[in-house]
């Protein structure tokens, strides 16, 4: 049929993938929010239309028009927020999903996971999918103050649990990826634009270390990814670490960043000056129901400091996957779209 029904496709990952598959010939349908984004989406062509994966009536109505596979990459995706909120969305959201394409007979699924299912603390050791979940960090005081960053991967690792078991009963085809930390052009979210800003606008100290490694990926050569495994056609549940072949130093990554925007790097201080001052912050945003993030919060603190690896093996064995871009080429173009698009 090669009908393709992409949800959440006007955020970063889903619109990268409805650019690639559009690339490939095949025009998406593009399921989106009625307040969301459209330009983009808009201006490359594609079939768009309206629903909430949290009102499974919108989905029927949407998926009722059929399609050999649905793209699941809608979700709510930060560190801030009520966990009801990322459990709507990211639990009973993603089985709306698959319930309403079991209900319209699409078998076909690939669905958007996270790195984060596996665990994101600090460790030598480089994971692979063979390793179990482990997606809740344990921070400071973390069981009378949670961290909303655990609300994501929590929600993330618990709506993959449940997605392969819907699967496997109703013998559904379903690869579950699961990227690395995105960046690419419209990545306003994820941390790389965050601190770009931050510098641009003065900032001059931040957490890091020049000694822990960390996964990425970027968006153009992720939704390649999610072409290949739709092109792939693979039976049963699968899952994929979507990352680069190799996992590169933090330092290394954002100071790429700081260059081609030209900002002059940010001094680096040690954790033990950075986690009290995230902790406080994070508790005083909380107290006083602040609706934005704070600038720091104990789980940003961490990830600038926590050696965090994945492993590609699979993904390139069994997809074929090789990057279209090198780390230089695809930072540089991202910060040409910002600095084009005046957000920097």
């Amino acid at each position: 049929m090669n009908k393709v029904i992409i949800t959440g496709a006007a955020g970063l990952i889903g619109s990268h993938v409805a650019e690639y598959f559009m690339s490939k010939g095949i025009s998406p349908v593009c399921v989106i929010r009625k307040h969301s984004n459209a330009e983009f989406l808009k201006s490359i062509g594609v079939d768009i239309m309206y629903a909430d994966i949290t009102h499974p009536d919108e989905l029927n109505s949407v998926f009722a028009s059929g399609a050999d596979a649905v793209i699941h990459t809608a979700a709510m995706v930060g560190d801030w927020g009520k966990f009801q909120q990322f459990y709507d969305v990211n639990v009973s959201g993603t089985m709306n999903v698959l319930r309403a394409a079991k209900l319209n007979n699409i078998n076909n699924l690939i669905i958007t996971g996270s790195v984060s299912c596996f665990g994101e603390v600090d460790s030598a050791a480089v994971i692979s999918e063979s390793n179990p979940y482990n997606s809740h960090y344990n921070y400071f005081l973390d069981k009378i103050f949670p961290s909303a960053l655990n609300y994501y991967r929590d929600t993330k690792a618990e709506s993959m649990l449940k997605a392969k078991e819907y699967a496997k009963e109703n013998n559904m085809n379903l690869t579950i990826l699961h990227p690395g930390w995105v960046y690419g052009e419209r990545e306003f979210h994820t941390g790389f634009y965050d601190f770009l800003k931050m510098v641009k606008d003065g900032m001059f100290l931040l957490p890091g270390s020049k000694n822990n490694k960390f996964h990425s990926i970027y968006a153009r050569d992720l939704a390649k990814i999610y072409f290949l495994a739709y092109r792939k056609k693979l039976t049963g549940v699968n899952e994929f670490l979507a990352v680069a072949p190799a996992a590169e130093y933090q330092s290394k990554i954002f100071n790429l960043f700081f260059e081609k925007a030209q900002l002059k790097p940010p001094h680096q201080l040690p954790k033990a000056v950075m986690y009290p001052a995230g902790f406080l912050l994070e508790l005083f945003y909380t107290l006083f129901k602040i609706k934005q993030p704070p600038p720091i919060s104990r789980g940003r603190v961490n990830i600038f400091y926590d050696n965090i690896e994945y492993s590609s093996e699979k993904l390139m064995r069994e997809l074929g996957f090789t990057p279209d871009y090198s780390l230089e080429e695809s930072i540089e173009k991202t910060v040409n779209w910002y600095k084009q698009n005046n957000y920097l």
